[in-house]
């Protein structure tokens, strides 16, 4: 039985994925399917740098603006989701395109990988839940440092989640996750896919970050995050932990001005941007595309089409 083609535009924040993605589904009957963690939610529109409708061109977009920011979204949603809509996407003969820099949910779709937690004991994640609350993230990760130091090196300590899921699963089987996630990695792929990470040359992926902030701020992000504050959404809440929301959302509660607010949106971004690469050059049968090697958009979009085709044969339908 052949397996349903899948294309991933991937790479750091800033890198220039949506517009390439546009491009690219427009010459190959491609609908996008949008591998990031914040623009799933509504009202979240600038700090998540979501692609407008001018934007997307009329390529059919998915996993954009599908729940509330007061809801839980995680890896084990959408891949259930994601799944779904490339099944959908190929049926209808287009060719699914997922985009996006969030390595673990691509990784997940990509490979099926099994999250679902029925063995979970809730008592335990309730009792680090309450640490979290009371003492901050440090604790937890000080933790996971002592029993699964490569875990640690690849969970950021703000990232509350997978710091707890990585201390429970310890909890559960006496194994670090690290281990599991690797022989998951090994697994092999239902799809016949190409599988693209973006790059360009450091200095110039950190000058498009800093100048990328200041669009957001200009485009009224401070706003955004109040408006949110004001509707019920709390600082604990997942949608409040994207970049730039966390940080304006301090200021907001006066943690610290808005010029530290500002420097600590620009640091953190840059610092996710080295770790989403880091990230990547752990995955199989990544195609790297350094679009410095490029006049535009169109000479990569051919130069993509040519190794699509090559790889899994896809054409325009």
């Amino acid at each position: 039985m052949s397996k349903n083609p899948l294309v991933i535009i991937a790479g750091p924040t800033a890198s220039g994925k949506s517009s390439l993605s546009v491009g690219l589904a427009k010459k190959l009957d491609g609908e996008i399917i949008s591998a990031d963690s914040m623009q799933v939610y509504k009202n979240m529109d600038i700090g998540s740098a979501k692609i407008s409708l001018e934007e997307m061109e009329s390529v059919p977009h998915h996993m954009i603006d599908i729940i509330e920011p007061v809801e839980d979204y995680n890896v084990t949603l959408f891949k259930e989701k994601a799944k779904e809509c490339a099944a959908q996407i190929t049926e209808r003969g287009h060719l699914p395109i997922i985009v996006g820099g969030t390595g673990f949910y691509i990784q997940a779709l990509l490979y099926d990988i099994d999250f679902k937690e029925e063995d979970a004991d809730r008592s335990y994640r309730k009792e680090l839940e309450e640490e979290a609350k009371k003492n901050g993230n440090e604790s937890l990760y000080k933790r996971l440092v002592e029993i699964d130091s490569a875990s640690a090196q690849k969970i950021h300590p703000n990232n509350t989640k997978r710091l707890i899921r990585a201390l429970e699963y310890f909890h559960l089987t006496g194994e670090p996750i690290s281990g599991h996630n690797e022989l998951m990695r090994r697994k092999d792929s239902p799809y016949s896919f190409c599988y693209f990470v973006l790059y360009k040359d450091r200095e110039k992926l950190y000058e498009n970050i800093e100048k990328r902030v200041d669009g957001m701020m200009e485009q009224g992000f401070l706003q955004e995050v109040e408006a949110l504050k004001k509707s019920g959404v709390t600082r604990r809440m997942t949608s409040m932990q994207g970049l730039g929301y966390r940080e304006l959302y301090d200021y907001l509660e006066g943690k610290y001005p808005l010029e530290e607010a500002l420097r600590l949106i620009k640091r953190n971004t840059r610092h996710f941007a080295k770790r989403q690469l880091t990230w990547f050059k752990r995955e199989r049968d990544v195609i790297w595309v350094n679009k410095d090697d490029y006049k535009d958009n169109d000479e990569l979009v051919s130069y993509m089409c040519e190794i699509i085709h090559d790889k899994i044969g896809w054409e325009r339908r």
